[in-house]
């Protein structure tokens, strides 16, 4: 018991430590405006470097990894088709296909799939 405490002791404080040690190592002058201002080829910046993006390019291309990640996980389930019973693999590969659907249709319903507003 001894050594368990004296184990989760040592592993907390070495945490502590690193953690600490991070943060004064990482600490950056506020001041210094030549590394804050945006880098383009030595010249001044046309505009500014911090202009927020599109939310909805951003909602796009969310929903754009979410279906390439569902098709990834679809694929190996056709080859998991040979060792598994088929009204199992069925009853699987609908419930995925259907919580997909379902998912669509309320983005569709909130207007998320609408690019020009």
């Amino acid at each position: 018991m001894f050594k368990m405490m004296l184990t989760i002791l040592l592993a907390s404080m070495v945490a502590i430590m690193m953690m600490m040690m991070c943060t004064i190592i990482s600490k950056t002058s506020k001041k210094d405006r030549e590394k804050m201002s945006p880098f383009e080829c030595g010249f001044d910046p046309k505009s500014s470097a911090r202009t927020p993006f599109s939310i909805q390019f951003f909602l796009i291309a969310v929903l754009f990894l979410i279906f390439d990640i569902e098709i990834a996980i679809i694929l190996p389930i056709v080859l998991t088709m040979k060792w598994s019973a088929t009204s199992t693999w069925t009853m699987t590969i609908m419930l995925f296909i259907t919580i997909l659907i379902i998912g669509l249709y309320h983005e569709w319903n909130n207007g998320v799939l609408e690019w020009a507003k």
